[in-house]
């Protein structure tokens, strides 16, 4: 139940779903249809996960309206994990897939790895160009042959969402920028200010919502996490992963946690109540954040830069050689994930762009975010892309992470477990989970 609870949420908000319902059907995509809109139009099928957005924000009807010959019918599986396995069978039998399909980040390393022969080269399309992308979300969607079999539509570009009026309590700074001089470029630094707070923290709170947070946001801002180059598992002995595995056990075992689980009714509670200061947030969670705060944590939020830049979340659009209107498809494919659309998708959606050339765009470098005191998120989350690191994502990273998280660094945080028992805990699961 919980990894069911957790694959949902994380492909949704991954995706920038801040809000919103989807259709549900059996099916990854509808299949591909040649002249099926009527009137000689050519009906383009998208298959995604979720609220995915693009639908949301309108993208598809500006679209039709300016291709009158063009018709989009898309639809949805509601979660990442009933989805992508029925992706996976209809690229194999090169049957029912739509037109252009959605893949989520933690998926697109499988995809581009063992599924590229399948798959249209959208960098050699119509409208797309490599150099308005962030050079690590290009990457990975391309294979060692340089195909790019996948471009990208958002990414999780992350901060550290903290409480102004908790921290001037523990007599610590509530400027954003002289927050984020407390931890600037070192992760213990985020550490040290943990026990600043401790000392004069206000009875019932605690400096982060959970050790697992801080671990995933470590792991984040490192280009080699849990595989090598060569696609190899290497996550025991690499030193990012003991550093990141480290510092959070430390924010367990000196009693700076909350003990919350992330995306539970708890941890939602803990923002209804204001019960920690700090949080690792990607610009996707602003909005869940102001959900579950209320009015009451209006202005009481505000948002700095993370120590490192960190990246948690984003998706791609593939286009299966498969479909029958695989030109049409790789067009619309290209207008969507095209900056101006990103930009449209960030100011209506919370999505922020993975297209670089977004950001000097009014509706992204402008963007203030009011319920956090009017924190420049534009500026701040723009940043923060451009500093994040050509990560290696494996086939199994979600795995890997979620029981690192899950199973280890959660004994620790909330039963006490030493960071030695926790770690084998979750290695001897990892083990489990990838056959080894």
């Amino acid at each position: 139940m919980r990894r069911t609870v957790i694959l949902a949420v994380i492909a949704a908000l991954g995706a920038g779903l801040l809000a919103g319902c989807a259709e549900d059907s059996e099916e990854p995509g509808g299949g591909s249809a040649s002249g099926g809109g009527g009137k000689g139009r050519t009906t383009i099928t998208v298959g995604v996960f979720g609220a995915f957005g693009l639908k949301e924000a309108g993208l598809y009807d500006e679209y039709m309206k300016l291709n009158k010959n063009i018709e989009i019918k898309q639809t949805s599986i509601e979660r990442n994990e009933n989805y992508y396995p029925q992706l996976l069978t209809h690229l194999g039998s090169g049957s029912g897939l739509a037109d252009i399909q959605a893949v989520e980040v933690n998926n697109i390393a499988e995809i581009t790895a063992t599924q590229a022969d399948k798959l249209v080269d959208l960098g050699t399309s119509e409208g797309v160009s490599k150099d308005a992308f962030l050079p690590w979300k290009w990457a990975q969607a391309t294979n060692k042959d340089g195909k790019t079999v996948g471009l990208g539509t958002d990414i999780g570009p992350q901060g550290i969402c903290y409480r102004k009026d908790l921290f001037a309590k523990a007599g610590l700074p509530t400027d954003r920028e002289a927050v984020g001089r407390l931890w600037a470029g070192d992760w213990n630094k985020y550490l040290a200010a943990g026990k600043q707070f401790k000392a004069k923290a206000p009875k019932g709170t605690a400096f982060v919502d959970s050790a697992s947070g801080v671990m995933a946001a470590i792991t984040g801002s490192s280009a080699k996490r849990f595989y090598d180059e060569n696609g190899e598992v290497v996550y025991k002995t690499n030193p990012a992963v003991k550093e990141a595995w480290d510092i959070a056990a430390a924010f367990a075992t000196e009693g700076l946690t909350g003990k919350l689980q992330q995306f539970t009714p708890a941890w939602d509670q803990g923002y209804a109540n204001g019960t920690f200061a700090t949080v690792s947030c990607p610009a996707w969670m602003l909005g869940y954040i102001q959900d579950k705060g209320g009015a009451a944590g209006k202005d009481k939020w505000d948002v700095a830069p993370a120590p490192k830049p960190s990246n948690w979340g984003g998706s791609f659009l593939i286009v299966p050689e498969a479909g029958k209107n695989k030109t049409e498809a790789a067009k619309l494919a290209a207008w969507l994930t095209a900056p101006e659309q990103q930009a449209k998708l960030f100011e209506k959606r919370g999505s922020f762009p993975s297209a670089k050339a977004a950001y000097s765009l009014p509706a992204v470098s402008g963007a203030k975010h009011d319920y956090f005191g009017g924190a420049p998120i534009g500026e701040i989350f723009s940043r923060a892309a451009e500093g994040i690191p050509v990560t290696i994502v494996g086939p199994k990273d979600l795995v890997i992470a979620q029981n690192l998280a899950d199973v280890g660094m959660l004994q620790v945080d909330q039963k006490g477990r030493s960071s030695k028992e926790g770690w084998e805990a979750a290695v001897k699961a990892i083990d489990n989970a990838l056959d080894q």
